[in-house]
């Protein structure tokens, strides 16, 4: 372990040598500034189960009599099935059944090899309706266009248009990143066992007590006659978190037609082409600077699906056409909030693309752009990064504290190594501010990062290892969109289907990552999620110090890059 990160919380030294209680007194470590953590780190109670292969996941249930089904789902978005024959499939080896559900058609066998070959044989023809249209490239053109114009206000203060009129200079900048798929390591599945009156479901879900509502629903059974199993998820990021109950809905559905225990499993082609997806964003700004280079004025229009629209969150979740989750990190950023006249419009277009939570959720789109654009900032004003963000957050100690405690770690100010670039970002989401520091370099024309430094002041760190691999972790996560991730519609298709063509980074692509604990006596934050925003910006703004090139579109591509694929 590296940095602060090397032990767990209640073990703390200052540099004599003193220990302090086990019942840390916060208020004396308010006042004692060179507190450090020393000692053994603690481990996830889960931790000896994974290593030593005896967790037990959604997939590996099994039990006499338990069958395997996959369901065979319209290729376009809202499409239903018209027509289907089924000789081909229930012709395969261990086929028992074949039958139409709400969201499909399941092949339903012995095993799930059967299964599939008898879904590849299934002959369906499908209603595809106006889902057919949709091309990722029009969607783009589209958003693009509507960031040009006005829409719901979610934050405003004074004469946007006038100051920007008065403005020394201005800065305009228009941000894009696309859809992306959750790409959880262990397919969706979903094992249910319908009994007399009773039903028992294993699922590896985020959702249990809406799963367990929605599988009551469907079975006219209390909920409380409803069983619900969690064994570990291999990777969720949300996708195990449906409004619809989308997995568990299915599979109650599938073993209420079989009349027998099934194991309905998603392939991961299933999932990457069927939803649902972290919504694509194009965001234009225009920010008006002052003689001092500071910002005088702050426009910026927002398009991008609401995760909320439709859903029973919509009426705690959408005010007056403001999904506070496609605005979270803009609207309450303090770069917006600290500039005189500032106004942020947000659209919400209807697609018919299924989107969802995607890990931090607003953020991992807003961090880029936010810190992407202040970074443009600073360059206008021909200030360094790091101290033009310390000014402009001079009244946000937390922010402060994360920046200056992840510039001092990485060396922030050294001249970087011949052919390396130097970036940085920092952001706030869900209650904890984290700053990273990205060094890169451009290798045969693809962007190769090689150190991340992180600091994040999360409160209370009650278990500084746990902090620190869920920042590793994020980091990962954030990366493979960064430098990979992308997904594409062309007549309504989601052409992507697999790791091979739709790549998160390799163990070979792995930079150093060192991680820093601000020490706090704040309220506790997230660790889960706040990792992932910062790391894009801060390895686009290292680009554009090595390369003068500023990439304001995600997965960052040079303009001489050919190819989105990772080296084996």
């Amino acid at each position: 372990m590296s940095g602060t990160t090397r032990l767990r919380y209640g073990e703390l030294a200052n540099d004599a040598g003193q220990q302090t209680p086990p019942a840390l007194d916060a208020l004396k470590l308010r006042d004692t500034k060179d507190w450090k953590l020393i000692g053994k780190p603690t481990k996830r109670l889960d931790t000896p189960e994974k290593i030593t292969g005896k967790a037990r996941f959604g997939m590996d249930v099994q039990f006499e009599g338990l069958l395997t089904a996959v369901v065979l789902r319209s290729p376009v978005f809202g499409g239903t099935v018209k027509s289907f024959d089924a000789t081909k499939a229930r012709a395969v080896a261990g086929v028992r059944n074949v039958v139409q559900v709400p969201s499909g058609v399941a092949v339903i066998a012995d095993h799930y090899w059967a299964a599939k070959l008898g879904r590849d044989a299934l002959q369906v023809v499908w209603e595809a309706g106006d889902g057919a249209q949709l091309d990722s490239t029009a969607l783009r053109q589209q958003f693009s266009q509507l960031a040009t114009e006005e829409g719901p206000t979610a934050v405003r203060a004074g004469d946007v248009m006038a100051a920007l009129g008065k403005a020394a200079k201005t800065v305009e900048a228009e941000y894009a990143v696309p859809y992306l798929a959750h790409a959880a390591m262990e397919p969706l599945n979903c094992t249910v066992k319908i009994g007399d009156g009773e039903c028992d479901i294993w699922c590896g879900t985020q959702f249990p007590t809406l799963d367990q509502n929605s599988a009551a629903r469907i079975l006219g059974n209390p909920p409380e006659k409803i069983r619900i199993h969690t064994p570990f998820l291999g990777g969720g990021f949300g996708r195990r978190a449906t409004p619809t109950s989308d997995v568990v809905s299915e599979a109650v559905e599938v073993a209420k037609a079989a009349k027998a225990p099934v194991k309905t499993v998603w392939t991961r082609e299933d999932d990457t082409r069927g939803g649902y997806y972290r919504s694509a964003f194009v965001e234009r700004i225009k920010v008006g600077l002052g003689e001092d280079g500071l910002p005088t004025a702050w426009h910026q229009v927002m398009v991008g699906q609401s995760i909320m629209a439709g859903t029973f969150m919509e009426a705690m979740m959408v005010k007056d056409g403001i999904d506070a989750t496609s605005t979270e990190g803009v609207a309450n950023s303090p770069y917006v909030l600290g500039t005189p006249a500032h106004r942020v419009d947000l659209h919400s277009p209807k697609t018919g693309i299924p989107v969802l939570w995607w890990r931090s959720v607003g953020h991992s789109v807003n961090g880029f752009v936010m810190e992407g654009v202040v970074d443009e900032l600073a360059h206008a004003a021909g200030q360094d990064p790091v101290e033009y963000r310390r000014t402009l957050l001079k009244d946000h100690p937390r922010h402060l504290a994360a920046l200056n405690l992840a510039a001092e770690k990485f060396g922030w100010g050294t001249p970087p190594a011949q052919d390396r670039g130097h970036g940085i970002a920092v952001h706030e989401s869900f209650g904890s501010y984290v700053a990273q520091a990205a060094e890169v370099s451009i290798e045969e024309g693809r962007i190769r990062v090689h150190r991340v430094v992180c600091a994040i002041d999360c409160g209370v760190a009650v278990n500084p290892a746990g902090v620190q691999a869920q920042m590793e972790s994020g980091i990962v996560f954030g990366l493979s969109a960064a430098l990979h991730s992308t997904l594409t519609l062309r007549e309504g298709q989601v052409q992507e289907s697999n790791f091979h063509d739709y790549p998160v980074l390799r163990m070979n692509e792995m930079p150093q990552v060192e991680v820093h604990i601000v020490p706090s006596t704040e309220r506790m934050g997230g660790v889960g999620e706040p990792g992932t925003p910062p790391i894009a910006p801060a390895v686009a703004n290292a680009v554009f110090a090595l390369t003068g090139q500023r990439l304001r579109e995600l997965p960052l591509r040079l303009p001489t890059s050919t190819s989105s694929m990772p080296t084996a």
